[in-house]
This record gives structure tokens, C-alpha cells and sequence, in this order.
């Protein structure tokens, strides 16, 4: 690959990490406390949290696919890539670790995203019209924290990942 093509591959490998990591952090640590702060358990919450959820969703994913393919672009590129499986040095060993954590964090992402989101949209339907359904909505609530707290620490992880490898 040419050196500009790489550093293409970078600059956009780097911002989608911004885009996804970042996002996941600001998210969790900064807008979703201070949401539910705010608005505790008022119907806007409901409302708030499910745009929130979806429009992030949505450049996630584009982030997560940019990230996918400048990624790989790079890693074969690498003089340290060996080949597919091909473990023969700490730099592939901590490459497979780095691309463990992401599989796990896009599981746990695909969960909140088309199990625990859903529930919680219906159950804060439910909710907008009256009808019960507050034990369901904490607890999805609850779960809905986990995976989130889940997944910005595997963010962080893979973050400490990556300066490992760029220090091999």
C-alpha cells in the first residue's frame, strides 16, 4: 500500500475511532447522566433517550464498518502481520486480543441496540399512555446501564490495546 494511501486509511480509521469510542464515552459518561438527572422519570426521558439511542445507533454503525475496513487495509499492510491465525509475535497476539474485545463490544452492542432498546421504546410507550409498566422499565433500565458501562470500558480496553501495538 503507498504511504498515502495508508495514511488515508488512517486519518479515517482515526476518525471513525473517534466517531465510535468517543461517542460511546460521551454518551455513557457525560449526556446520559446528566439526562436522566434532569428529567428523572418524566415522559420526556422516555423520548430523549430512545433519539439519543437511535441517531447514535446509526453513526456507530458507520463508524464500526470505517473502522472494519481501513483496519484491516492497515493491519496487512503491517511488516508485522503474518498471516490469518498466524501468532508468531506479540504484535499478532495483541492485535487477536484487540480484535477479541471488539467482537465482545459489538455483541454487547447489538444487544442493547436490537433487544434492550426495543423493550425499553415499548415499555416507555406503555408508559407515555398511562398504562403500567414501571418494574419493567427499571429493570431494562438497569440492563441498559450494565451493557452500556459493559461496553465503554471494553472501549477503553481496546483504546489501551492500541497504544500496545503501536509501542511493539
Amino acid at each position: 500500500m503507498s504511504q498515502a494511501a495508508l495514511a488515508i486509511s488512517l486519518f479515517f480509521h482515526i476518525l471513525a475511532t473517534v466517531v465510535w469510542i468517543g461517542g460511546i464515552l460521551l454518551i455513557t459518561f457525560l449526556v446520559i447522566p446528566q439526562v436522566n438527572n434532569v428529567l428523572e422519570d418524566q415522559t420526556a426521558l422516555h423520548q430523549i433517550l430512545f433519539r439519543i439511542r437511535g441517531r447514535f445507533a446509526q453513526v456507530s454503525n458507520l463508524a464500526l464498518a470505517v473502522l472494519i475496513v481501513t483496519g484491516l487495509l492497515q493491519m496487512t499492510a503491517d511488516p508485522n502481520y503474518g498471516g490469518l491465525l498466524r501468532l508468531h509475535n506479540q504484535w499478532s497476539r495483541v492485535l487477536l486480543l484487540k480484535h477479541l474485545l471488539i467482537a465482545i463490544m459489538a455483541i454487547l452492542g447489538l444487544a442493547l441496540q436490537w433487544s434492550v432498546a426495543p423493550a425499553l421504546e415499548r415499555v416507555g410507550l406503555l408508559l407515555q399512555h398511562g398504562k403500567d409498566g414501571d418494574s419493567e422499565w427499571r429493570r431494562l433500565r438497569r440492563s441498559e446501564r450494565r451493557l452500556t458501562l459493559a461496553i465503554a470500558l471494553l472501549a477503553m480496553l481496546i483504546l489501551a490495546t492500541s497504544a500496545w501495538l503501536v509501542s511493539i
